[in-house]
């Protein structure tokens, strides 16, 4: 009974991180949508929300003004969220920008309201300060757009590390692969918030509670759209280098994400979203529960050790020795030396993060403001 018991939270536990993309694979096989992409160029918006970017707000818009779209059909807003700093200073320098203010700080996802309230493009492309992009991303990210079934296209996140086969890196390009297999097989199910698009009419109903780059998905999935990801419109940035600055951007993220998936919570109904349903709860839910299945399985190994069970007692030993070598990893975060520990050791802080995510969203906290990633 114990052994059983080890084995089904052995499975719940990687469920998400491996049963779930090896069933996304299997189901291309049949299932597999193409995009009917072409090369257009309807009017865009860019939208840059931005709070305190004095250090990266003038490389973004160096970077962004050598775009390659036509000067008339793009438009240019950086949305600042009350910043103290000299960001709107900056910005001031770029006549082709139009600056919009917050009267006080509110979060990102008014900033990025603000900007709609004025933006005029019939494509919303958003992407962060500390996120730079090719000449030709708009082009590329737009081109999704000339399938009238695709209402949101998420870039590609890539890392530009400093250390060669960073952890994050790694986490990052795990992620990415998943979204692509998300996207070919039915839609994604939550979009890079550093860089990624949607129609206008998609963006009418904006919410400033809920994170963007998933309530972007939900808007697209009421209106009938798909959501999906495009390898070619890529975002670059910075890791991080410290693990404990990871782990607490981790932690405002999923407290964001939480809050949106538990006020979203018709999006499991499966007879309304089908396959869009068992994807959200994959990928959101059975990761967010994994400290708990983890948790559950490191006491029935205990357990299943005492009462004399082999496979308990392996079990006992192998997961001793992965969180051993996640402090391990701890102790060298900055070196560059025994890499393969600094992976149990972002694991370890990534399942961190969603225990301090659910200990501080149950508490009734919620993250509305946000302060720039130092990279």
């Amino acid at each position: 009974m114990i052994d059983t018991l080890a084995i089904v939270l052995i499975f719940l536990s990687v469920y998400s991180y491996a049963v779930y993309p090896i069933l996304l694979v299997l189901l291309n096989i049949f299932f597999k949508k193409k995009v009917l992409a072409a090369d257009i160029e309807p009017t865009v918006s860019i939208i840059i929300a931005a709070y305190n970017e004095e250090s990266k707000i003038r490389e973004k818009l160096r970077n962004t003004m050598e775009l390659d779209y036509p000067r008339d059909k793009i438009q240019f807003i950086v949305a600042s969220d009350a910043s103290s700093d000299l960001t709107e200073e900056i910005v001031r320098e770029f006549p082709e920008v139009q600056l919009l203010r917050t009267p006080e700080r509110g979060g990102k996802e008014r900033a990025q309201r603000l900007a709609l309230e004025a933006a005029t493009g019939e494509i919303m492309v958003f992407t962060d300060a500390g996120t730079l992009l090719d000449k030709d991303g708009i082009r590329r990210i737009v081109r999704n757009f000339a399938d009238p079934a695709v209402g949101a296209v998420s870039s590609r996140d890539q890392v530009l590390s400093s250390q060669s086969g960073n952890a994050e890196d790694i986490y990052v390009r795990y992620e990415m692969k998943l979204r692509r297999l998300e996207s070919d097989f039915n839609g994604v199910i939550g979009l890079s918030g550093s860089f990624f698009a949607a129609r206008s009419e998609v963006c009418s109903d904006w919410s400033e509670d809920l994170t963007s780059d998933f309530n972007t998905v939900f808007l697209a999935q009421k209106k009938g759209f798909r959501a999906i990801s495009d390898d070619n419109a890529v975002g670059y940035y910075r890791d991080i280098q410290k693990g404990h600055s990871e782990t607490k951007r981790k932690t405002r993220t999923l407290i964001h994400g939480i809050h949106a998936f538990m006020r979203t919570l018709e999006l499991l109904n499966f007879f309304k979203y089908g396959a869009f349903s068992w994807q959200l709860a994959s990928h959101k839910l059975m990761r967010w529960l994994v400290p708990l299945f983890l948790s559950a399985l490191f006491v029935t190994s205990i357990i299943g050790a005492l009462v004399g069970s082999g496979l308990c007692t392996a079990l006992l030993v192998l997961q001793i020795t992965f969180y051993g070598s996640s402090l391990l990893g701890l102790m060298w975060e900055g070196s560059r030396k025994w890499f393969p520990i600094k992976i149990p050791f972002y694991f370890v802080s990534v399942n961190l993060a969603i225990v301090l995510a659910w200990t501080a969203y149950l508490k009734g906290e919620r993250m509305r403001v946000w302060n720039p990633t130092v990279r």
